[in-house]
């Protein structure tokens, strides 16, 4: 089991080395977070955007672009379309997101004629490393799906597990976080977890274990469960957080991030690749992170 993010380093390096296709790279933190992971040897990229501005950005960042494949495209909505079709030819392994928009990157993603699109939802992870817990600590969703229905919190959990055992988590405990740990039909959120933990028991929901309602000290806490008269297989060893809306999942990420002085990484899963999606807020460290999580999550499927 990787317990934090010295450890999750160690993996990418020991894994094989993927090859990165970065949509629009011509942005100067993007292209430094890319050479970092070059350097350890954990990716080989492709800088798909504007080549003059690329090459400007290189020159200032000290990086050597004889060390990467540089394809010169000069708007957005095509420079993504190209990263997209570098995966589909099988000439990359994964996909990042540079200077565009979201919303460009996952149209080329969900294209029909060269995107990477599957049967699957496509669900944000984000991977936590926080000085207070003992082991990492998944969150989902909290970037992607706004409002999850039931159908799509079970896929939401199926990419999160996915990545969990690209960690070599084993076994991946989950819980479905409400604000209490008792099901009350005026609160939807624990009925879906307890319908959520049910599925997992009748085998509906596998390579998990799942129990809920928790709120979110009982999930990380053996003394708190105790302390309501809680039993629970995953009290205090919570892997992933799965949380019942966008605002919770945005709300405790950041407040990790900037109360608990978590360190983060996360992947966009769902695809027929896993996307790194970086904020402009990220640390350097926090987006190489990202890049490395991205290659195991790729290197493991």
């Amino acid at each position: 089991m990787i317990k934090n993010f010295d450890q999750m380093m160690e993996l990418a390096k020991a894994s094989k080395k993927m090859k990165l296709a970065v949509a629009a790279a011509q942005d100067s933190e993007v292209m430094i977070a890319v050479e970092n992971a070059r350097k350890l040897n954990l990716i080989d990229g492709i800088l798909v955007g504007d080549s003059d501005k690329i090459t400007a950005i290189a020159s200032e960042c000290g990086i050597d672009l004889g060390n990467y494949e540089v394809i010169d495209v000069k708007k957005d909505a095509e420079a993504a379309k190209t990263a997209v079709s570098q995966v589909s030819l099988g000439k990359a392994d994964f996909l990042m997101k540079g200077i565009i928009g979201t919303a460009d990157l996952l149209r080329a993603v969900l294209d029909k004629e060269v995107g990477l699109r599957t049967n699957n939802l496509l669900s944000h992870v984000m991977v936590y490393s926080i000085p207070s817990y003992h082991k990492l600590l998944l969150l989902t969703d909290g970037g992607m799906v706004t409002y999850p229905d039931l159908n799509q919190k079970v896929q939401i959990i199926q990419n999160s597990v996915k990545v969990a055992k690209a960690l070599n988590i084993e076994p991946v405990r989950v819980a479905p976080l409400c604000a209490v740990e008792v099901v009350n039909p005026d609160m939807p959120s624990t009925v879906d977890a307890a319908v959520l933990s049910k599925m997992n028991q009748r085998g509906q929901i596998k390579d998990c274990i799942i129990d809920g309602p928790l709120a979110l000290d009982n999930a990380i806490s053996l003394e708190a469960a105790k302390h309501k008269g809680l039993t629970s297989p995953i009290a205090g060893e919570t892997d992933v957080l799965l949380v019942p809306n966008i605002e919770a999942g945005n709300l405790l990420g950041k407040s990790l991030t900037y109360f608990a002085n978590a360190k983060c990484a996360g992947v966009i899963m769902g695809a027929k690749c896993p996307i790194v999606l970086v904020s402009r807020a990220d640390s350097h460290e926090s987006k190489l992170y990202s890049v490395a999580l991205g290659s195991i999550a790729a290197s493991h499927k």
